[in-house]
């Protein structure tokens, strides 16, 4: 597998995984070929948490088009807070 270039940045939230909720600490994020998603390439999103193991981990895969409308919504979502639709 080629890795293409990976994006880090530290974050402040939280993750629900197969042990339940715990905090995440940071976001990775790449363009490459998908571990599970039945397409050519995607965008590769994990939140983590280093500091508790390879269970702290949240990963999602994304058609270059829907990531591109998940950042559209988040940015929407951010240009009217405290607006409940």
């Amino acid at each position: 597998m080629c890795t293409g270039h990976v994006e880090l940045t530290d974050i402040k939230g939280s993750a629900k995984g197969p042990q339940g909720w715990f905090p995440v600490q940071r976001a990775q994020v790449s363009y490459d070929h998908p571990f599970h998603a039945q397409m050519d390439e995607a965008v590769l999103i994990d939140f983590d948490n280093p500091n508790r193991g390879a269970g702290a981990r949240l990963s999602v895969e994304l058609s270059p088009d829907s990531a591109r409308e998940l950042v559209r919504v988040i940015e929407g979502a951010l240009a009217h807070p405290g607006e409940h639709g």
